[in-house]
């Protein structure tokens, strides 16, 4: 029997680094909240698809008032986000049933294309967790810090060849996914991906999507609004 289809987004940060008013999920892409145009990015490529949207719980209430005055129809179940992104994801899933794929996607990334999640949910449904990665192309430097603060050589050599860079989304069995969050909260639970891989849930990469950045700065808004305007 084939799997049904959740997608858990996660919004429930502050977004400090981005120095704005507002959560940076909030702010605008293209005359939309970013965190809009990514859920569009997905009922687009999954018109079957279950959602559910973390979000802080000061913004809730707001973000219902929005999607109910801009007319976005978008059936979502809203949970409010945890502590850390870990319980967000966490009281997301109590939510989820078994039997199910559960896609976890930072609310954030709202360039990834149709073509790709349609690829991603097909190649999840014969593995237990599903995660897209990215080659890292810059030149990478292994660095410590002396007495001073200042950056030195460590002296060791980094092999570009073996680095890639998780994105999202990372997609797995509900059932399994959720055994993995019965584990206690870890600071190295950076992704659903960690989370998983500490419960001993075998991993499958698969490649990611270039443009499929996740905004976080000024200037990741700033190249987010030239690609969304096909300047990519």
């Amino acid at each position: 029997m084939e799997r049904k289809k959740y997608l858990i987004v996660t919004a429930g940060g502050v977004g400090t680094r981005m120095g704005a008013a507002v959560p940076k999920q909030f702010l605008e892409l293209g005359g939309k909240p970013i965190l809009r145009v990514t859920l569009e990015r997905f009922m687009s490529a999954v018109p079957d698809l279950h959602i559910i949207t973390v979000l802080p719980e000061a913004n809730v209430a707001s973000w219902r008032q929005y999607c109910i005055k801009d007319n976005f129809t978008c059936p979502q179940r809203l949970v409010k986000g945890g502590f850390t992104r870990f319980h967000s994801v966490k009281n997301a899933l109590a939510y989820v049933p078994d039997g199910a794929l559960v896609a976890v996607h930072d609310g954030v990334r709202p360039l990834i294309s149709a073509s790709c999640i349609r690829r991603l949910f097909d190649e999840a449904a014969s593995v237990e967790a599903l995660i897209p990665v990215m080659p890292v192309t810059d030149t990478l430097k292994v660095l410590d810090k002396d007495a001073s603060g200042k950056l030195v050589s460590s002296g060791e050599k980094a092999d570009r060849s073996r680095f890639f860079g998780a994105q999202t989304p990372q997609i797995f069995w509900s059932e399994r996914l959720k055994e993995a969050y019965t584990q206690g909260y870890d600071t190295l639970f950076t992704d659903d991906a960690s989370v998983a891989e500490r419960f001993g849930i075998p991993l499958t990469y698969t490649e990611g999507e270039k443009y499929n950045i996740k905004i976080t700065t000024p200037e990741d808004l700033a190249l987010a609004s030239v690609l969304s305007r096909g300047g990519k």
